[in-house]
């Protein structure tokens, strides 16, 4: 006989031992991972979010989903929805489980306001929608009336030999690590050229502890003009484009977002700090450098940089009653 019983952070372990068993080969879960991303982030819909438990105690399914309750303004709608994951066990799939866990998810996403719910994408996602790979789930979402909506890349590079590792330069520009009293012009420019998700991260990023060590920023007579994110295992929280950091040898590092201002671009200032990010990177011992969920596949293509894993977006319009 099947329990459900609500999200609560006591069951961590179980749940991680249901990911690893299930998806661990290809997205390989860490502890510290899932806590920060299913327990700490505070748009956790924990009255949408259920854990399915056998007869004998054991984790056998479950859901996370979220919804907008940061006080934060960076104008993501409290409309919108995202199912973080919802995982079964293989040894109890067929059994409406998982109809039954998304259907209680769904009615409580739609009485707390939700019209929209997307799947991944979500605050601190894992997925920026269904891996590629997973047809039996993406055909089962389907059948429960979610739409494909575009396709999704993680690309990787792996740098065997030393090169040069010199800061780059290029005219009229400069690149460089943002400074600590730096940090109110980063934000500032987030929100005026940038709003949302990425000024949203940035905003928890210097919240968490963050020094600047993970921005590089690009200037023209001393105004931020544009920016990119770098990650690595000594940033403050584990950043999207090094979750799946135990598939790479050596240590892994991380590209993006990024972004120039929308008046300066069409100069080659994108590529270039792209080479800068990565320069920096490899001064820190990286080996392998991961940029996730884009779909400039061609643009990094430029820099040696491929597919590594791809992912089909879905989402549904929800409607109450």
């Amino acid at each position: 006989m099947m329990q459900f019983f609500a999200w609560d952070v006591k069951w961590l372990k179980d749940l991680v031992r249901l990911w690893n068993q299930e998806l661990g080969k290809q997205f390989p879960m860490r502890e510290e991972l899932f806590n920060q991303n299913s327990f700490q982030d505070i748009n956790i819909f924990a009255d949408g979010s259920r854990i399915a438990v056998d007869e004998n105690g054991r984790v056998a399914g479950f859901i996370v989903t979220k919804k907008w309750n940061d006080v934060i303004d960076v104008g993501i709608s409290e409309s919108t929805g995202w199912v973080q994951v919802l995982l079964v066990d293989y040894a109890y799939r067929n059994q409406g489980i998982g109809t039954e866990l998304l259907k209680f998810a769904e009615t409580k996403l739609i009485e707390s306001g939700v019209n929209q719910l997307w799947l991944g994408k979500d605050t601190w996602h894992y997925f920026p929608g269904i891996p590629i790979e997973y047809e039996e789930t993406a055909s089962w979402f389907e059948k429960k009336g979610y739409v494909k909506s575009g396709e999704e890349f993680d690309l990787d590079c792996k740098y065997e030999e030393e090169s040069d590792l010199a800061i780059l330069t290029k005219e009229s520009v400069e690149a460089a690590i943002l400074q600590p009293d730096e940090k109110d012009d980063l934000l500032e420019f987030l929100h005026a050229s940038f709003p949302g998700r990425w000024e949203y991260e940035a905003i928890q990023y210097f919240q968490l502890g963050g020094t600047g060590r993970e921005f590089v920023v690009l200037k023209k007579e001393g105004r931020i003009i544009g920016f990119c994110r770098i990650n690595d295992s000594k940033s403050p929280v584990i950043a999207q484009n090094v979750y799946w950091s135990p598939l790479y040898d050596g240590e892994l590092g991380g590209i993006g977002p990024l972004g120039i201002s929308k008046d300066e671009r069409k100069h080659g200032y994108g590529l270039f700090i792209v080479e800068a990010a990565i320069v920096y990177l490899r001064k820190r011992g990286i080996e392998s450098i991961v940029i996730d969920w884009t779909g400039l596949v061609d643009f990094y293509r430029k820099l040696g940089y491929e597919v590594c894993k791809s992912y089909y977006s879905y989402q549904k319009n929800m409607q109450k009653g």
